[in-house]
């Protein structure tokens, strides 16, 4: 018996032994043999009375109970089988679902897929011969492309296959699908998503041994099916962005410029994934459209326009509209702190005038320093005996400038001469008098000034400084 034999008898066997166990364990019972019958190890596609009954559990006359189990047992064979059969007929089965299935359906398995990553099997490979191993390669991108359209599903609200087609008035009667019509910011947001879905198809192409195999070629025509919903869906939105674009923004027309480059090297790339698809046994029963590209003339005219375009968006035009209608609380708080700092302003002048009335208080402090100094200097604020005080009186030291014919005076001088040595001597060195309030007191005998001799005192000590210097 050769390896691919038993592994057929090995298989068969699996899977009467489940359909065996959901007879006697399963509350779900007539739901896990359809399930298992229609996933099972045979190389052929699933049966269509399974697959109605899969459908009628799933439809929205049924508990929602019964959906999320159907879901959870699908999720459940998908990530245990290590076989490729079993794994590609599970995706087909899905793939089915989401295509005739009815909305609540695609809203409940999105809703499991937020939970558990049904449809990523990125380690999954089959190894057991050479188109096990082909047809593993494809299966793991096959199920990319479930994943992306369900995300697709989420971003657009509707299912593009099931959408249907309308007639426009303005465009001559011809049908188009609901990105002819939309409006500037879902179109931005709906574009993207149904190029990364296409994108996930045009890589579904099947290489190697797996090109030629049935069940391959099976499920590679239920994405050519919906290859051409998706490039229709997309054109319409393009001629749609076209009309709207020189009336953008300029952040809206940047995204529109990149979303119409990447249409164009879609178109190429889904040009030659049809021309490969041609050469297969399914593509008989096919009629491929003709891809036309975009003018590259247009594309200049694009990259001008942004250039010159205005820089506010759709998005930030909302948030100035939202911002105009505010109410104007904080327009007063801003006026009441720009009036604060005024009134501040007006009454910090007042402050000096205030503070200048017990100005003169400080002058009267500092007025006895320099009168201690000079007093310190020559102690001509000693108190004097009462002999200097009356020749002060009498203005007996006048003798020290006497001018010719004077005698009387200098008499006088003579006869101060006569005194005590400790007479003229102590009126230059005695202790300062207790009258320092009277304004005689900066007056020597003979008319001198205390500042004038401070002054003569200070000139005799820099010129010794110099001579010393010298």
């Amino acid at each position: 018996m050769g390896s691919g034999t038993w592994r057929k008898a090995y298989g068969a066997l699996k899977d009467s032994t489940k359909v065996g166990l959901a007879n006697f364990n399963s509350e779900y019972k007539d739901l896990d043999i359809a399930i298992v019958k229609a996933t099972n190890h045979v190389e052929c596609p699933p049966k269509e009375r399974y697959l109605r009954r899969i459908h009628f559990a799933t439809s929205a006359s049924r508990p929602r109970s019964d959906v999320g189990y159907s879901i959870c047992s699908l999720a459940r064979r998908l990530s245990k089988t290590k076989n490729w059969i079993v794994a590609l007929k599970t995706l087909i089965v899905i793939h089915r679902l989401l295509r005739e299935g009815d909305g609540t359906f695609k809203e409940d398995f999105l809703n499991y897929s937020y939970r558990g990553t049904i449809l990523q099997i990125p380690q999954f490979k089959d190894d057991s011969s050479p188109l096990a191993w082909d047809c593993s390669a494809w299966i793991r991108t096959y199920a990319l492309y479930l994943d992306e359209r369900v995300e697709c599903f989420r971003v657009l609200k509707y299912d593009v296959e099931a959408d249907r087609l309308v007639k426009l008035p303005q465009a001559s009667g011809k049908a188009h699908s609901r990105t002819r019509t939309l409006p500037c910011g879902d179109l931005l947001d709906q574009l993207p998503a149904l190029q990364k879905l296409l994108l996930r198809l045009i890589c579904c192409q099947p290489e190697g041994s797996a090109c030629t195999n049935y069940l391959v070629q099976y499920a590679l025509a239920l994405v050519l099916k919906e290859s051409f919903k998706i490039y229709c869906s997309i054109n319409d939105g393009i001629i749609n962005l076209v009309d709207m674009y020189f009336d953008m923004q300029k952040y809206d027309a940047i995204k529109a410029l990149e979303i119409y480059k990447r249409a164009g090297h879609q178109a190429e790339k889904l040009s030659a994934f049809y021309d490969h698809c041609k050469r297969l046994e399914l593509a008989r029963t096919f009629q491929f459209p003709t891809l036309r590209q975009p003018p590259p003339s247009f594309l200049v005219t694009m990259e001008e326009y942004i250039r010159e375009a205005p820089r506010v968006s759709t998005a930030s035009k909302s948030l100035e509209s939202e911002e105009q209608n505010l109410p104007s609380d904080i327009e007063d708080e801003a006026l009441q702190e720009t009036e604060k700092p005024v009134e501040e302003e007006k009454q910090e002048p007042a402050e000096p005038e205030e503070e200048a009335q017990p100005a003169p208080e400080p002058v009267e402090e500092t007025e006895p320093i320099p009168a201690v100094t000079t007093g310190d200097l020559l102690n001509l604020d000693e108190e004097v005996n009462p002999l200097i005080a009356n020749i002060e009186k009498s203005n007996a030291l006048a003798l020290a400038i006497v001018a010719p014919g004077n005698e009387n005076k200098a008499s006088t001088s003579l006869d101060l001469f006569a005194l005590d040595k400790s007479g003229w001597e102590l009126a230059l060195v005695t202790a300062p008098s207790t009258h320092t309030s009277q304004p005689v007191d900066n007056q020597l005998a003979g008319g001198f000034d205390k500042l004038l001799l401070d002054s003569l005192y200070e000139d005799e000590a820099r010129r010794q400084q110099i001579i010393a210097e010298d």
